[in-house]
């Protein structure tokens, strides 16, 4: 184990490193914030200059806009889950993935953004219900083969936990395909020199309810490694990565402004042969007569910043604009809909559609391995070849009557189930179906010639 974990460092470092910074970011502590402790501050007098006191750090949280845009565009709606397209099964599946998916999803997404790769972990419960949840991503280090499919054989988990005696430790699990293994070592033992084995597992006499034995194995019984990767891109890199220049780039210009606006109140006079005693006599003589006294050729001149603002105005413009560029987002502060055509609405959000459509590739290779978990769960004969569809709405501004009339122009040529999917009206195109079919029947017409009908025509 002390060998896994020294070959598994690097990767692990690698992540939470990301995962670190991407959280500052995601919680408005950008870099210009880190002399405040990551507080945005308004600080006028914060340097000792003359002419340029102000010191001002105020944070841009562009990355939080950024991930949170993907999330909501993404997973606001629940995916629809098709299983050989048996209504029992996709009952049995919805019901285990529970109320909470559409959350879990969003919060993966997040996950993902900040720190390359989301992780669910599954497990069953005592209650003998299939249970799943989110792990964070810097405590998760998958361990691959070295075949070019590049499997999982392993995963390490790494946490810290306080013992009863208060001394914190960092928890190792080793988890494959059979069984998960615990150790332990003090989290002030940066070389696992003090790495020992934990037995976490207790056995319990049912009938006495004492603990006969303990052990640091535990059997799982899954059939495979109960993680599920939910990764952002190919090289699970996090969002951050893409434009954190940029948004410092912003920081920077935006904070120099403001210091500017704020120095720009302070004048300095620069005085040649004044004739008055000292500073003293100069201020009181401005402030009550509005007249100094110089000698032979003296006289007074002023220093103060001239702020060349076209300029920073332009750069601040330019620097935003990349900013959302390089995060194929929307700028909220750009958009204006009124009643903006179905067309020109895709055409706003076509760069956010491209990076949801990529994330969603990835996180239906995981919702997939989720469902198949969960079809051995509920003992389905063949789950690993099963047929699994995944139908996924984007949550955006729509044009519905436009929606609307294009649809009923293609409804005589078009099937029940598509027109129920394309309604702009219809969260659940299911619902819909059966409740379309339930019309129908009790209008008369067959059980079996209901689903029959496209439309009024007919």
């Amino acid at each position: 184990m002390k060998q896994i974990l020294d070959d598994t460092d690097t990767a692990r470092q690698r992540v939470v490193d990301q995962n670190i910074t991407s959280l500052r970011y995601y919680l408005n502590e950008n870099d210009i914030t880190l002399r405040n402790n990551g507080i945005s501050k308004i600080n006028k007098k914060g340097k000792n200059e003359a002419l340029r006191s102000a010191d001002n750090r105020i944070s841009n949280n562009f990355h939080e806009l950024i991930v949170d845009q993907e999330a909501s565009y993404l997973t606001s709606n629940r995916p629809q889950i098709d299983v050989d397209d048996n209504d029992n099964i996709n009952k049995q599946v919805d019901e285990v993935l529970g109320d909470d998916l559409t959350l879990t999803l969003n919060k993966l997404v997040v996950d993902a953004s900040n720190a390359g790769a989301g992780w669910v972990h599954y497990w069953v419960g005592k209650n003998k219900k299939f249970n799943y949840a989110i792990v964070p991503p810097e405590q998760v280090t998958p361990i691959y083969d070295e075949s070019l499919v590049n499997g999982m054989i392993a995963v390490r988990r790494t946490y810290s936990q306080r013992d009863d005696d208060g001394t914190l430790y960092d928890i190792h699990e080793y988890w494959d395909d059979k069984t998960c293994t615990f150790f332990k070592c003090k989290s002030s033992n940066a070389t696992y020199q003090s790495l020992a084995i934990y037995n976490k597992i207790k056995y319990i006499d049912n009938t006495t309810e004492e603990t006969t034995d303990n052990s640091n194995v535990y059997e799982h019984n899954l059939g495979r490694i109960p993680f599920i990767k939910f990764a952002k891109n190919l090289h699970e890199q996090p969002e951050i990565s893409k434009y954190k220049g940029l948004i410092d780039a912003y920081d920077s210009i935006y904070n120099g402004y403001l210091n500017d606006l704020d120095d720009i109140q302070e004048v300095v006079f620069v005085l040649k042969n004044f004739g008055g005693q000292d500073l003293a006599s100069f201020k009181k003589d401005l402030k009550e007569t509005k007249a100094l006294k110089f000698e032979d050729d003296g006289g007074v001149d002023t220093l103060s910043i001239e702020i060349p603002r076209e300029a920073r105005d332009d750069m601040l413009d330019i620097t935003r604009s990349s900013i959302f560029l390089m995060a194929k987002s929307v700028d909220p502060s750009k958009v204006v809909l009124s009643n903006a055509t179905a067309t020109a609405i895709k055409q706003l959000q076509s760069q956010l559609e491209e990076k949801a459509n990529l994330t969603q590739q990835y996180f239906q290779k995981g919702l997939n391995e989720l469902i198949r978990a969960i079809l051995k769960f509920l003992n389905i004969p063949n789950y690993d070849d099963a047929k699994i569809s995944q139908t996924w709405t984007r949550a955006t501004v729509q044009n519905t009557l436009e929606q609307a009339q294009a649809l009923n122009q293609v409804a005589q040529f078009s099937s029940d189930e598509t027109i129920a999917k394309a309604n702009p009206f219809v969260s659940d195109w299911k619902e819909e179906l059966a409740a379309r079919k339930k019309q129908l029947v009790d209008d008369g017409y067959s059980n079996d010639n209901a689903l029959k009908l496209g439309n009024d025509d007919e």
